[in-house]
């Protein structure tokens, strides 16, 4: 039977059309796997501002190019001896990096793709340092036709989006260019971000979080939340973890969300709950899931809170012990919170976090000296 020339080429051709590999060390922002955002699209998705390239073109978010321009213009009154040139043609001799961050093909020419990250990345670098300056109330007055205090909210929580991020070391190349020569106090692009987080979250970066790079935005969010010794796994064991109301809980102060301690009485580090933080777990959470698949530090934290978490009954001790403030409206949305979150991720069990708090806890609870001394003081003790 004669061979079909046709059909040859024609395999031929599909074998070569794959544009890129579809595996690359520098993949660092990806789109949001369907079956997240099917459980909430709202916490994935800008609302007033688009740091290319996924929500490019939407024409809600046209407004803020106007800001941009006026911080891009900002920025080049600011480096006076550097002219466009030089900036365009440093992004321009990283162009391809760039675009092996993101894990989806980006359909711009190079220049058009060098010119979105060129004013992206003068807005963001230009803002945090007008930010750290001057503070965010002069921020916000002196921009007043596009910006009030809630549009501001929305863009700051805006930036915190894994699909609008734009990959660290384009910024700090542009920083570089810009800013360091002159500034002994930032003398990277790393140091001034850390430093505005720090402010906002009037909190201290825990600065142990290992050699490992920053890639964006969320994974420095990430970083602000990690524990600060390294984690334990310990062999397999059962996870019948007990509800917060069946055990001891106090609230403590740690500069480590997930930094929690057991000694009888379960310590876990004080938390507030709002929409906004739900925000900003769900898409620390999807990019773990995509990035750091063994390494998920933050993703076992939901995990311990959705065993202790089951029951208003739950979420009310936790409040009423000062562990958790609730913005939520009732217990019940803080409950089905953790339940929600909990959700459609992927769980490799024989590498969690906090193996080692639910043996403690375990033994603890099934001593059962401690299960009656513990339901004499909650029933019989509990009221004068």
């Amino acid at each position: 039977m004669p061979i079909d020339d046709q059909l040859v080429n024609s395999i031929k051709e599909m074998a070569k059309s794959l544009e890129r590999p579809l595996s690359s060390n520098e993949y660092c922002i990806y789109r949001i796997p369907t079956w997240l955002r099917k459980l909430n699209g709202e916490a994935y998705t800008p609302k007033i501002i688009s740091i290319r390239h996924f929500h490019h073109g939407s024409k809600r978010l046209e407004p803020m190019e106007k800001l941009k321009l006026k911080y891009f213009q900002r920025f080049l009154r600011r480096i006076n001896d550097l002219n466009i040139e030089s900036l365009v043609n440093a992004i321009k001799l990283h162009e391809e990096r760039a675009r092996d961050c993101y894990a989806e093909t980006i359909n711009l020419s190079i220049d058009d793709f060098v010119k979105v990250i060129l004013l992206d990345g003068s807005f963001i670098i230009e803002l945090f340092y007008v930010i750290q300056l001057q503070g965010e109330d002069d921020v916000i007055c002196e921009n007043h036709i596009l910006l009030n205090p809630i549009l501001w909210e929305a863009m700051e929580m805006d930036l915190l989006l894994l699909e609008n991020q734009l990959p660290f070391f384009v910024l700090e190349i542009l920083f570089s260019l810009a800013y360091a020569p002159n500034d002994d106090e930032y003398p990277s692009f790393i140091s001034l971000a850390i430093k505005v987080f720090e402010n906002i979250k009037d909190q201290e970066f825990p600065g142990d979080f290992g050699e490992q790079p920053i890639w964006h935005f969320v994974d420095l969010t990430k970083a602000f939340f990690l524990p600060s010794s390294k984690k334990q796994v310990l062999p397999r064991e059962s996870n019948d973890l007990p509800r917060a109301d069946h055990l001891y809980t106090a609230s403590y102060s740690s500069k480590c969300l997930l930094d929690f301690k057991s000694n009888g009485i379960l310590e876990i580090p004080y938390m507030e709950l709002s929409n906004e933080m739900e925000t900003i777990y769900r898409n620390i959470i999807a990019f773990e899931q995509c990035h750091y698949p063994h390494d998920t530090h933050f993703k076992n934290y939901i995990v311990l809170l959705n065993f202790l978490i089951n029951t208003s009954k739950d979420a009310e001790l936790l409040i009423r012990k000062g562990i958790i403030m609730n913005a939520l409206g009732n217990n019940d949305s803080m409950t089905s919170l953790f339940n929600n979150l909990d959700m459609n991720i992927v769980y490799y069990s024989e590498e969690y976090a906090y193996r080692g708090l639910f043996r403690d806890l375990n033994a603890f609870y099934r001593n059962t000296k401690h299960t009656w001394k513990a339901t004499l003081k909650h029933d019989y003790f509990g009221i004068p």
